[in-house]
């Protein structure tokens, strides 16, 4: 019998509302996800900021200050520490870093002994992978693999998950990466069938835009 994997939003529950936003991270749970996958970015004043692209409203999120990033309707982004420490209790997070930058308020989130199996600390940089290592061993950490030569360079890294483009992603690869004892998610899955197939190959977690066809598939 196929072991049910991991169910993931890719920024929340973000085909039904706007992605990386305490809405579509609510909807994702209720819709019946384990948890949703987020991006981190930083501004000038070390704030880590849930945003993918690295400007909004026409701002660029490095180079501003948190209080300039909040939009004529008083609602500024949402912090990485807040998000943490409201839905960790009860949710997987997948911490996507998009750029390097202070970790601290992340870590200070997470706690002094949080659950090893409750988040990962994922990116597709590996010298940046490799920065939060050497601050603290033993963290949950995950390359993100596009195409082949990121992929190549797993192997290489202290990382306990690998995350595959669904385009990569095959039963071999799945089972020697099982193998090497990392575990595998996928993304970003939308169609049922697939869901179904990539459960079936072994995959661990499923990232996916429409987080309620996501739980459907697997209730």
């Amino acid at each position: 019998m196929t072991s049910r994997p991991l169910l993931l939003g890719h920024r929340g529950a973000s085909r039904y509302v706007p992605e990386n936003t305490f809405a579509a991270f609510d909807l994702a749970l209720e819709h019946g996800c384990d948890g949703f996958e987020f991006d981190v970015r930083y501004t000038s004043d070390a704030r880590a900021v849930v945003c993918h692209d690295p400007q909004v409203r026409g701002i660029k999120i490095e180079s501003s200050a948190y209080s300039n990033l909040i939009g004529q309707d008083g609602v500024s982004l949402a912090c990485a520490d807040d998000v943490i420490r409201r839905y960790g209790p009860r949710a997987f997070l997948d911490i996507e870093l998009k750029v390097a930058g202070e970790i601290g308020p992340i870590l200070a989130a997470l706690g002094d002994a949080p659950r090893a199996d409750s988040f990962v600390i994922s990116s597709f940089l590996p010298e940046l992978l490799d920065s939060v290592y050497a601050r603290i061993q033993g963290i949950p950490l995950g390359l993100i693999c596009e195409n082949g030569a990121q992929l190549r360079r797993w192997s290489t890294l202290s990382v306990s998950f690998v995350m595959l483009h669904h385009n990569l992603a095959s039963a071999a690869l799945i089972a020697e990466l099982h193998a090497a004892k990392k575990r595998t998610f996928v993304w970003t899955v939308n169609e049922e069938k697939e869901m179904r197939r990539f459960a079936e190959l072994g995959a661990d977690g499923l990232i996916s835009d429409d987080t309620r066809l996501l739980a459907q598939a697997f209730s």
